[in-house]
């Protein structure tokens, strides 16, 4: 940094260390779809994925070693949860994929940025908010609050403080109509079930940049597909402003769920749709190298506080 005073730089070096992510694994799909591992210490490396679109160019960034939730249909959550991380590991993620995606006839390839990947973001706000602002920032990353989309399984606490501190697009991880079937899938529901969700994107919505929330919906061979479900569904759509993003289930090892079929999954957006409603079906990129939804595992050492091994059973109980 040869635009500051030699003794500031003397004075930074002792009090921050700028390094750039230590890339241990670098894969594209056959679609185009490019997946970082990034070793974040001696015991852990995230995920962060890269998909290209026709005008746009998408970054899932992780915010978590792991995740305490324990969805039953992630495989984040099945390897358990180390840490937090910090600020800079998370913006690294974005600065990371700049640089490495960057060309002269495209030098900001990142125009949107979704924190989907690893962990649950509400949980680390304290390291989130500030990675935000830095990628809303007109002298940092200069994205719009429209283009950042933070993804939660409906932390309500965590929703309520982004609403205050730094309001951007928000996704809630619905994949259930209803609280019994939805404190199966989504463990937290037990804590911060349907109705309280409910109103707490309600609150949201007065202050956030898009005048909906995206309820993301994982589609479930024979549990959550049902046409009674997406009746179900047109009934919470009635209480908040909304529109749905049906996934198709990306399977891992020993996942015990299967995919919809196609077929189920149209009659269900027919469902929707006739309610008027927005919905769209996500197109499933990156599974070849494991880089779709739900599929972020990650290196992750197990090492989950006894508190929070002790909050996550009390959300169960």
């Amino acid at each position: 940094m040869t635009d500051i005073a030699k003794g500031f730089r003397e004075k930074l070096a002792t009090a921050a260390c700028v390094t750039p992510p230590a890339v241990v694994g670098d894969t594209t799909a056959e679609d185009g779809t490019r997946k970082w591992l990034l070793k974040v210490d001696q015991a852990n490396a995230v995920e962060a994925v890269f998909i290209p679109e026709t005008n746009r160019g998408t970054l899932c960034v992780s915010s978590q070693a792991g995740c305490t939730l324990d969805c039953a249909f992630c495989s984040t959550g099945k390897q358990g949860f180390n840490r937090n991380l910090s600020t800079g590991e998370i913006v690294g993620q974005l600065w990371l994929a700049n640089k490495s995606l960057r060309t002269t006839e495209d030098p900001r390839p990142i125009s949107n940025v979704v924190m989907m990947g690893m962990g649950e973001p509400m949980l680390n706000l304290d390291n989130v908010i500030p990675a935000l602002r830095l990628m809303l920032d007109d002298n940092a990353y200069g994205l719009s609050r429209r283009r950042v989309t933070v993804s939660t399984s409906g932390v309500i606490p965590g929703m309520d403080r982004l609403r205050e501190e730094c309001p951007v697009a928000l996704a809630v991880s619905l994949h259930a109509p209803n609280d019994a079937l939805r404190n199966e899938l989504v463990p937290v529901n037990r804590k911060y079930p349907l109705r309280e969700l409910v109103a707490a994107c309600n609150r949201y919505l007065e202050r956030a940049p898009r005048d909906f929330v995206t309820f993301e919906y994982v589609m479930l061979d024979g549990v959550n597909d049902a046409d009674a479900h997406a009746r179900e569904l047109v009934g919470i759509a009635a209480r908040v402003r909304c529109k749905f993003n049906l996934i198709p289930f990306n399977p891992f090892p020993r996942s015990g769920f299967s995919r919809s079929t196609p077929e189920r999954i149209a009659r269900f957006a027919e469902i929707l749709r006739g309610a008027e409603l927005t919905v769209t079906t996500r197109k499933t990129r990156g599974d070849d190298i494991a880089a779709a939804c739900g599929q972020l595992a990650g290196d992750v050492t197990d090492r989950t506080r006894r508190s929070a091994r002790i909050a996550l059973k009390e959300v169960r109980a």
